[in-house]
């Protein structure tokens, strides 16, 4: 049997998943009741996308209760892939049970509950397992599990102690003690901090052994520093830094905080307020003179080859001066030109010297003339580099009356001309190395940026995108002007160039999360999908499938510490895969995703019946925020807009107020236009049912009616247009919706005949009515109810294609075409939502039993008037389109870019770069134009 099973492996190995179903259907013949051969074509079967066939064969194997490991891991993999990680407890669970003595088993029985954090569970069964099996690491599989509980947001104040106090039994009646295992011994200073158990804590951490532990690990060691501090040890943790630092010369900047920390701890200060007793001041005058001539001890030890020191001085003043204990008015401008001239000619100069930029008016003048003194030289990389950290701080330090369009034009011809005097110094540079000049290059993209605000004149732009396209040529490897150029690509209404460059980066596994915004932040607008190019919904997603791997391989990386012993990854692990799952980004994506799915595919129940059950699991979810916003450099003005805020795309953030207002939107229409309830879902469902941390106690009806002027601050204008239009159109058919939609039963009849007739297998517990009258499920009239009568449309409702056509003439005469398109795919989308809430109605004989021909009538009205504006638009943007990439748009760009082509950029290569932006625009303009049109001819 072995030797006859052994090709299914191979074909399940080597991605052929057909081979493997047919060579399983063969086995089957001959034994029918094998229940491993069963588990690799179920296997097979879920890996080919077919769920339904996967799903009879599944629950005939969980019946048999199997007990063989090889079955069981088949079986561990099919119910991963279904999401029924339930089901995979019970599994291990039973198996367990028939063989308690199998310590396998019983290990398996645990990770399954581990990997859908059921810690009390798991913790139950650790118990269990150190009982029968001896072994001192299941005491701290218990312990961790029961910690793990405790700090669960479900779990009560008091259950959250006593699970502590568990855990510190568990930990002090080991047979071994914790400090033979430095991950044993951190969760033992876990258990004690948080019991606040000091005294216990510190003779574990005065001990020699406790000692040696935290010198060599940092997890231990910051766990030691909370102690410290809670305990009130301030000045005695202050006091050992500081021989760290000396005698060890340990130069981490912890122990510099800790020496920092305790020279302050002499007041009592309330809420962050600066008034203290003058006692304290006194004593803790005397105390910042001992620790700055401490520091300044160590600063002139180690020179130029450590800045911590240094930095250490800065923070010190800066704490002084916050406290009212600085006696020197000028030490804060000494102290930062002093470590300019020592620091200067590094990278890290600008972003170290960054917090301590916000001086007083005299001191603010003493630092700008210090720095306008400076010379500028281009002998070596370090005169550069020193250059391009005094312009960095001079203008970070501009006030807003110094932004004028002349001094900003001068600045931007000043960084230009260094920036290709600058590349010189890496000419002899192999084509892997970023140029030594860079920075001068994204300095001046900074000021076009600005002065694109300031005045809303599109050359600056253009300026800004041939500049930093020429600097490309030059570094190739700088994400930071790519990560520019997207930007200011977007906001062009180049999306095709942006996306380039996006991808040139070679964004991998978790920077989807992190990153992708810069792309996919409403992507929609400049999505082809109707006409059948589907570039963003791909790359949308290639973004979601660190999700996917997240939620296939973080409980096996818990597994595997769990099994090495390396408590202090588990929580990191925990609190990695909780911000992946419940991703802002990735539902924000999501979002994207199905509108643009929506323009591609026809509209159809199952679509809306599956869109809809995955949304209602999103609106259930507390979202972690994880987007970087401040990977990209910011060189502008700290009293002005940062680049960030500049370069959004229509001036608006997509945050957690946009999606809930889009999922609400998209929930109410897709309930309306779908047969489901409760109860239906719940039998559809196939893996688990998300967990929800905090159970919302608002009715979903409810909440989806609800508009927090919060979230609609996150919309632009048109966006609010959108949403009010259809909040008008739920509201006006949510009647005719409610009369008209299926008893439950009867949907899940007609889903049962569905499954049937697929899977040859009938659904249990599901009983098919006998047929009614009509033949069909819509032939349920509500014979005791009376149908609501026909009401005419709202204003809002009838108005809303019109006013938008206006809106988006208006926008249209705009130069950049992003916010026509913007407008243009809102009048598509609202169109789209109205296909959704009118398919019901589609059917003749619902309209005919419940008797809605009048109703039918007014949609014709309504949709023949909302064809008739996206034919306008769509007409309008493919005549754009062609007007784009001619000879007069690619000459007002060269023309545009004067301030660069006087420094000598070559006019052939802005003519090259205009070429390209304006092929884009055409690109993107005229296909949206002709996607409208296709879209119109689907849905006449």
């Amino acid at each position: 049997m072995e030797r006859q099973i052994r090709p299914i492996y191979e074909a399940l190995d080597t991605g052929s998943n057909k081979l493997a179903i047919v060579a399983c259907n063969k086995l089957l013949k001959k034994h029918p009741k094998n229940e491993l051969v069963k588990a690799l074509k179920a296997l097979a079967l879920v890996r080919s996308q077919k769920v339904d066939e996967s799903l009879v064969l599944c629950d005939e194997v969980l019946s048999a209760k199997p007990t063989n490991d090889a079955v069981l891991t088949a079986m561990m993999h099919v119910l991963r892939g279904l999401g029924r990680h339930k089901d995979l407890v019970t599994m291990f669970e039973e198996a367990y049970k028939q063989q308690p003595t199998n310590e396998d088993l019983a290990a398996q029985t645990f990770f399954a509950n581990v990997r859908i954090l059921n810690w009390k569970a798991a913790q139950q069964v650790a118990t269990r397992m150190h009982k029968q099996f001896q072994e001192d690491r299941y005491i701290y599989w218990n312990v961790i599990s029961a910690i793990l509980q405790a700090d669960d947001a479900s779990t009560s104040a008091n259950m959250r102690t006593l699970l502590y106090k568990l855990a510190h039994r568990l930990v002090t009646s080991s047979p071994t003690p914790s400090y033979v295992n430095p991950d044993r011994f951190h969760l033992h200073l876990i258990i004690l901090r948080e019991l606040r158990l000091f005294d216990e804590a510190r003779t574990l951490l005065e001990s020699d052994i406790g000692k040696s532990i935290c010198s060599a690990s940092l997890s231990c060691n910051d766990i030691r520093r909370d102690i410290w501090r809670l305990h009130g040890l301030l000045t005695d943790e202050g006091t050992r830094a500081e021989q760290r630092i000396t005698e060890q010369n340990d130069r981490n900047w912890l122990e510099f905080l800790s020496v920092l920390d305790a020279t302050f701890s002499f007041f009592d200060l309330k809420q962050g307020e600066r008034e203290s007793d003058e006692s304290a001041k006194i004593e803790c005058s005397s105390h910042v003179a001992k620790v700055q001539e401490f520091f300044t001890k160590v600063a002139e030890l180690d020179g130029r080859k450590d800045r911590s020191a240094l930095l250490a001085l800065l923070e010190l003043e800066k704490r002084a001066r916050f406290h009212g204990v600085s006696n020197d008015p000028n030490r804060m401008v000494d102290l930062m030109k002093r470590y300019f001239e020592e620091i200067g000619d590094k990278a890290c100069c600008f972003e170290d010297l960054k917090p301590y930029l916000a001086l007083q008016a005299d001191d603010s003048t003493r630092w700008t003339s210090y720095l306008q003194s400076l010379t500028p030289s281009f002998t070596t990389t370090n005169d550069l580099q020193r250059l391009i950290n005094c312009h960095k701080l001079l203008r970070h330090s501009l006030s807003l009356e110094e932004l004028t369009t002349t001094a900003q034009s001068d600045l931007a011809t000043l960084y230009t001309q260094q920036y290709l005097e600058g590349l010189k110094l890496g000419a002899s540079l192999p084509s892997t190395e970023l140029q030594p000049a860079d920075d001068l290059a994204i300095l001046a993209g900074s000021v076009f940026v600005s002065l694109w605000r300031m005045d809303d004149d599109e050359k600056y732009l253009y300026n800004a995108v041939a500049l930093l396209e020429f600097a490309l040529t030059k570094s190739k490897q700088s994400f930071q002007m790519r990560l520019m150029l997207v930007r200011i690509y977007r906001l062009l209404g180049a999306p095709s160039i942006a996306l380039e460059h996006y991808r040139i980066m070679q964004i991998k596994q978790v920077q989807h999360d992190t990153l992708s915004h810069f792309i996919l932040s409403r992507a929609s607008t400049f999505s082809l999908a109707a006409t059948g190019d589907l570039t963003f919904a791909t790359e949308c997603i290639e973004a979601s499938q660190i999700y996917v791997s997240n939620a296939q391989d973080t409980g096996e990386y818990i597994a595997r510490a769990f099994t090495g012993e390396k408590y202090t990854q588990i929580p990191e692990f925990i609190i990695f895969e909780d911000r992946l799952e419940n991703s802002l980004q990735r539902d924000i994506v999501k979002i994207e995703h199905l509108r643009m799915r929506l323009a591609h595919e026809p509209v159809s129940s199952d679509l809306i019946d599956m869109e809809l059950i995955e949304l209602k699991f999103i609106l259930d979810r507390l979202h972690h925020d994880n987007r970087d916003f401040e990977i990209i450099a910011d060189y502008q003005p700290r009293n002005g807009p940062n680049f960030h805020e500049q370069t959004l795309l229509f001036g608006k953030s997509e945050g957690s107020g946009w999606l809930s207002t889009f999922l609400k939107l998209y929930i109410r229409a897709f309930q309306q236009g779908s047969d489901l309830d409760e109860t239906v879902e719940e039998k559809l469902l196939i893996g688990d049912r998300p967990k929800q941390t905090y159970p919302n106690r608002i009715a979903l009806r409810d909440r989806l009616r609800q508009r927090p002027p919060e979230e609609l601050a996150e919309l632009t204008a048109d966006e609010r247009a959108l949403l009010e239009y259809c909040d008008a159109l739920a509201d006006w058919l949510e009647p005719y919706h409610d009369y008209a939609r299926p008893p439950p039963a009867i949907v899940l009849a007609e889903a049962a005949k569905l499954a049937e007739a697929k899977t040859g297998h009938p659904w249990k517990g599901v009983e098919i009515p006998p047929k009614n009258g009509n033949g069909s499920a819509n032939g349920s009239a509500k014979k005791d109810e009376e149908a609501p009568s026909v009401a005419d449309p709202p204003e809002t409702v009838v108005r809303f294609f019109d006013d938008m056509k206006v809106r988006f003439e208006e926008v249209n005469s705009a130069s950049s075409p992003s916010l026509a398109l913007h407008v243009a795919g809102l009048i598509q989308e609202a169109f789209l939502v109205f296909v959704v809430e009118t398919l019901r109605f589609k059917t003749p004989s619902v309209v005919k039993i419940h008797k809605f021909g009048a109703l039918v009538q007014q949609f014709k009205s309504l949709r023949t008037n909302a064809l008739c504006v996206l034919r306008e638009v769509s007409s309008s943007l493919i005549k754009r389109g062609e007007e784009e990439a001619t000879a007069e748009r690619r000459k007002a760009f060269v023309d545009g870019c004067s301030l660069i082509m006087a420094c000598n950029i070559d006019h052939d290569f802005v003519l090259g770069v205009a070429k390209k932006m304006t092929d884009s625009r055409k690109k993107v303009v005229e296909g949206f134009g002709k996607g409208i049109s296709r879209l119109c001819t689907t849905y006449q």
